[in-house]
């Protein structure tokens, strides 16, 4: 079994645990223990972080991705890599703190009519973005060490349980909410610190720079990489942030809330890519360094169909259960029905279009995506400030849905134009027709009161329908070799 699926087998089993844990916070725990404008407030700090932190680190993860083969020699410390990546970064953690405190006047006299809420917890946004930063520098460089895994488990696993905990605490009167929100924040520090300690176990924290390594040339190649790094870094968390902070701004923190728990739930469409996009992106920069396209093909051709089964097979599990999802997390969230669907649509778009991403800001053009993101991120928030005032929440949805189709369409365009790359067959049309017919056969089953009875029947009918369908089509060879796998070890216990 090659690594890729190695480690998308391990990392997305771990990853499913974090959407069990993540569901237990954002179905039924946010909804039913918090205000919605304190979800609001929650989710807030989290956007703001990660905003500040994709600019902070300058574009040192695109480098450690696309760079870091040229550095790699355990005997000589990878050169001292991380130190370098490291170094950067805190320079601008320093660089953007400044900013941020300079926007203080401006960012709380926005909050306070709709978001007043925010305006108590502005400075936690500090010690948040510097640890998630740093989280970003510590898990790109075990991934560049083939290990994506470990990142998974502290950022999806024991993070939650944290949250979790934090929540419970609240619930049951042991803390308040001020303190609750403080134990949140450290919830959301916690994975870094334990990588980092897991990068000294494994002896891999080499803090010390070689400065001797760094030709001028290769200087000049890690300051160009790291530049267009930024411009796409940045612009990939700010399309994935900017509909909240936008939705924050027209509506208030409430519905805030109500748009986060929705898009929670259409996240799910998405979560195979994540863990396989991790490792995928390491092995393509290896190719790409030996100009190995057939293999990139190959990964290519491979993501688009894997994924796209995953992506259907989750989509119309979630939209035949839309109704149950409301019967769980309360009718006063109904308002977010159609933040799913279009999210939900959104993510199954970028499940159908695999590691284009990965193979462009790794090839030679690699600057092409930082582009193709500028065009997508003005794309966004034009359709943000468009439909959200008619729309509302669900306008932010739809912005999203329609950006990420023609972010798509680009970055195929371009993968064909310039490497002739075409994954496409009539494999993948028969995807797209397999889940309307399952999804139409599971929307003539009646509705059962009791709404566990409902999704347990009608989730398990899509997938015994589903899932022999691809298989007999053999639409995807790794997840044939997969079944395939677990059908021997069923024979043989």
């Amino acid at each position: 079994m090659g690594i890729i699926q190695k480690q998308s087998i391990s990392g997305s089993i771990y990853a499913y645990i974090g959407v069990i844990l993540g569901f237990l916070i954002s179905g039924l725990l946010f909804p039913r223990l918090l205000l919605k404008n304190e979800i609001g407030l929650l989710r807030l700090l989290v956007s703001y972080s990660m905003l500040l932190a994709q600019f902070a680190v300058l574009g040192m993860n695109t480098v450690t991705v696309k760079l870091f083969p040229y550095f790699r020699d355990q005997e000589k410390k990878h050169h001292g890599f991380l130190g370098l990546a490291v170094l950067v970064s805190l320079a601008g953690f320093i660089f953007t703190t400044g900013i941020y405190l300079a926007l203080h006047d401006y960012i709380v006299s926005s909050a306070k009519e709709k978001s007043s809420l925010f305006i108590p917890y502005y400075y936690y946004v500090i010690p948040l973005f510097f640890f998630t930063m740093l989280f970003g520098v510590f898990d790109t460089y075990y991934r560049a060490l083939y290990n994506a895994v470990k990142g998974v488990i502290y950022k999806e696993i024991i993070q939650r349980v944290l949250v979790i905990i934090s929540i419970l605490l609240f619930y049951f009167g042991f803390i308040d909410f001020h303190k609750m929100v403080l134990l949140y924040t450290i919830s959301m520090i916690a994975p870094t610190i334990l990588l980092f300690a897991e990068l000294i176990k494994d002896k891999q924290l080499f803090l010390i720079p070689d400065f001797s390594f760094l030709s001028k040339k290769l200087i000049r190649q890690i300051s160009t990489v790291a530049l267009f790094g930024i411009i796409s870094s940045y612009s990939g968390v700010l399309i994935m942030n900017i509909d909240l902070v936008m939705v924050d701004h027209y509506l208030g923190l409430s519905l805030t809330g109500v748009y986060t728990i929705a898009f929670f739930f259409g996240t799910l469409v998405v979560i195979p890519a994540r863990t396989m996009g991790k490792i995928t992106s390491v092995v393509i920069a290896d190719a790409w360094k030996a100009n190995d396209k057939k293999t990139i093909l190959d990964i290519y051709k491979k993501s688009t169909l894997s994924l796209a089964v995953a992506g259907t097979l989750i989509f119309i599990g979630l939209w035949s259960n839309i109704d149950n999802v409301f019967s769980i997390i309360g009718r006063n969230y109904e308002s977010g029905k159609y933040v799913i669907l279009f999210i939900g649509l959104a993510n199954l778009v970028e499940m159908f279009v695999g590691s284009s991403s990965h193979i462009i800001v790794n090839s030679p053009k690699y600057k092409w995506l930082s582009y193709l993101l500028i065009i997508y991120t003005l794309i966004i928030i034009t359709t943000n400030i468009l439909f959200i005032p008619v729309y509302g929440i669900a306008g932010a949805a739809i912005a999203s849905l329609i950006s990420r189709i023609v972010y798509g369409l680009l970055r195929f365009s371009f993968l064909k134009y310039y490497y002739h790359f075409q994954p496409y067959s009539f494999k993948h049309l028969l995807i797209i027709i397999v889940g309307i017919v399952v999804w139409f056969i599971s929307s003539l089953i009646p509705p059962f009161n009791f709404f566990i009875l409902d999704i347990f029947i009608r989730s398990s009918v899509i997938s015994l329908l589903f899932i022999p369908a691809i298989y007999f089509l053999n639409i995807s060879e790794d997840i044939n070799r997969i079944i395939d796998q677990l059908i021997i070890r069923f024979i043989k216990s």
